[in-house]
């Protein structure tokens, strides 16, 4: 963190410090990764179209200005959301062979 003449640090690069600190603490925070996957597997559980949210959200993102605060938090759950939406996949498959 740079200091001004003043001693005092930019707000700015403490921001930016904290909002890296704050992605990588997500990253490892397993309440934050459960509670991103539950969400998926709600509207999965809901017969809503889980695809189509993966890919709205990726819409959004890449709809995003690369500074808005809100872009890592955006793609930290794409990032959640698509690992959970192969798991889910992958179960209802191994379910439909077991059904015949």
């Amino acid at each position: 963190m740079e200091r001004t003449s003043n001693g005092v640090s930019n707000p700015v690069d403490r921001s930016l410090y904290g909002c890296v600190l704050m992605l990588w603490l997500k990253r490892w925070n397993f309440i934050e990764r459960a509670r991103l996957e539950r969400e998926l597997w709600d509207a999965f559980e809901a017969k809503e179209d889980i695809e189509a949210m993966v890919n709205a959200l990726k819409a959004r993102i890449e709809a995003m200005d690369a500074t808005d605060p809100e872009l890592g938090d955006q793609n930290f759950r794409l990032e959640v959301w698509i690992t959970t939406m192969e798991r889910i996949r992958k179960i209802e498959a191994m379910m439909a062979g077991k059904e015949r």
